[in-house]
């Protein structure tokens, strides 16, 4: 068997990879350009949660302080009030029935449209002064 002598140089009449091909290079600008609008949506849903579970709690904060004031012979509604931060004393509703107090609580929103009609409560119960 003859041999030719010659030998295979890899890469050798190839084009060296200089990166992205000439009708590529904005593709990237555009994918990011497309996510945005997702992304965001995103930030927004995981910020409302997190306003409605903060909402939750400070309602439950109030529940307790007024049901507390209702043991002690003292205003409720007073406490309730007392027990929120400013922002939220105006997006308060108090229902008081038989031992039962329940705080609603409007929560804030980015979205005034949905911040109207989001709303957590929470009740707490005891038994009146001087009852069974």
């Amino acid at each position: 068997m003859a041999s030719h002598g010659g030998s295979i140089t890899p890469g050798v009449g190839a084009r060296p990879h200089t990166g992205t091909p000439a009708d590529e290079r904005g593709q990237a600008s555009l994918e990011v350009l497309a996510g945005l609008p997702a992304l965001l949506m995103a930030a927004l849903i995981a910020f409302q949660l997190l306003v409605a579970g903060y909402s939750l709690t400070l309602a439950d904060g109030a529940a307790e302080a007024g049901a507390l004031a209702m043991v002690a012979g003292r205003d409720p509604a007073g406490a309730v009030h007392d027990a929120l931060p400013g922002w939220a004393r105006e997006r308060v509703s108090i229902a008081e029935a038989a031992g039962r107090l329940t705080v609603a609580l409007r929560m804030p929103s980015a979205l005034e449209l949905l911040g109207r009609s989001l709303e957590v409560s929470s009740s707490a119960w005891v038994r009146p002064p001087g009852g069974p």
